[in-house]
C-alpha cells in the first residue's frame, strides 16, 4: 500500500502555514499555531484518528484568531484530499458518538469527494479561555471545502462549553479514523456506485 502521507504549505498576507499528515500514523502531533487551544482540539483529532500531525503557523493573531483558525482548517483539508489518494479500498463512512461528563457529540463522515458541512453545536458560552468558540464552524468549513467530505456534526447535550467542543474533535477523529480504514473486501475497489468519488 502506498503511503498515505501529504506536506503543503499555504502562504498569504494573513497567515503561513504548514501542515504535514500521516494517515497511518499512531497518533503522533506537534502544534505551534499561537493559539493554544486549537492544538488543544487538534490533538484530539491525532490521538483519537491515530493520525500523525504536524502544523506551525504564523498567523496575525494581533488583530484575532479567525485568519489562523479558518487557514488551518483549509490547509489541513488540502493535505488530507492528497493524502488519501484515489480512495480505493476505504471504508468511506465513518461516525462516533463520544462522550466527556454531560457532554455527548455524534459526528458523520462521508468521504463522498463532495463539500458539505451541517454543523448543530448550542454552545453555551461564547469562548472558551478567550477563544471565540464560533471559529470553529470556520475551521470545519475550511476542512470540508477543501477535503471534499460531506461532514454532520451534532453536540447531542452538554453544559460545558469545553466539554462540547471536546467531545466534537474526538468524535471527528475517531469518525475520520474509521473512514479512512482500509476494509480488506474492498480492496482495490472504490466506494461507490459511480466509480470514482
Amino acid at each position: 500500500m502506498a503511503e498515505r502521507k501529504a506536506r503543503v504549505e499555504r502562504n498569504t498576507l494573513e497567515t503561513q502555514i504548514t501542515v504535514e499528515i500521516n494517515l497511518d500514523g499512531t497518533g503522533t502531533a506537534n502544534f505551534d499555531t499561537g493559539v493554544p487551544f486549537l492544538d488543544h482540539m487538534m490533538d484530539q483529532i491525532a490521538r483519537h484518528g491515530l493520525v500523525d500531525l504536524d502544523i506551525t503557523c504564523k498567523g496575525d493573531l494581533h488583530i484575532d484568531d479567525h485568519h489562523t483558525v479558518e487557514d488551518i482548517g483549509i490547509t489541513l483539508g488540502q493535505a488530507f484530499r492528497q493524502a488519501v489518494g484515489d480512495k480505493k479500498g476505504i471504508r468511506r463512512y465513518g461516525h462516533a458518538y463520544v462522550p466527556l461528563d454531560e457532554a455527548l457529540s455524534r459526528v458523520v463522515i462521508d468521504l463522498s469527494g463532495r463539500p458539505g458541512l451541517s454543523m448543530d453545536v448550542p454552545y453555551t458560552r461564547a469562548s472558551v479561555g478567550g477563544f471565540d468558540v464560533d471559529l470553529f464552524e470556520e475551521f470545519f468549513h475550511g476542512f470540508v471545502n477543501h477535503s471534499m467530505v460531506t461532514l454532520h456534526i451534532d453536540n447531542l447535550k452538554g453544559k460545558n462549553t469545553h466539554h462540547q467542543i471536546e467531545t466534537v474533535f474526538k468524535a471527528f477523529g475517531r469518525a475520520l479514523r474509521v473512514a479512512i480504514e482500509m476494509d480488506e473486501r474492498m480492496a482495490g475497489i472504490t466506494p461507490s456506485t459511480k466509480g470514482a468519488l
